[in-house]
């Protein structure tokens, strides 16, 4: 299986144990708590599985890049917080950075 599938299956995981997390209510409400656990051991899954054939720095700058942008899109989207012109900006920032880590990973392999 391609790693660059493995890797957006990693995150997508993460980002839903994540949302658990806020949903949970700081494990007091049951199914939520438990998605935590079963998500973050299915992202721990994939990820590792995405390393046997990735570079571990441009694996972890996409893993967290793309990740933190899911949550702020699920915070703003879903849980109502704010979205700020300067919190924009830095995580348009972030993710430039990642798209720079994985043009240099591309072109440097």
């Amino acid at each position: 299986m391609s790693s660059w599938f493995l890797l957006p299956t990693a995150i997508g995981f993460e980002v839903a144990g994540t949302t658990c997390m806020k949903l949970s209510h700081g494990f007091t409400r049951l199914w939520p708590s438990i998605g935590i656990y079963a998500f973050f051991a299915l992202a721990l899954l994939f990820l590792t599985l995405a390393l046997k054939r990735l570079d571990v720095g441009l694996l972890y700058a996409v893993w967290s890049g793309v990740g933190t942008l899911a949550i702020v899109i699920i915070g703003v989207a879903v849980f109502g917080e704010s979205m700020s012109p300067l919190k924009a900006l830095f995580i348009a920032l972030i993710l430039v950075g990642v798209i720079g880590l994985k043009i240099l990973g591309s072109s440097a392999g």
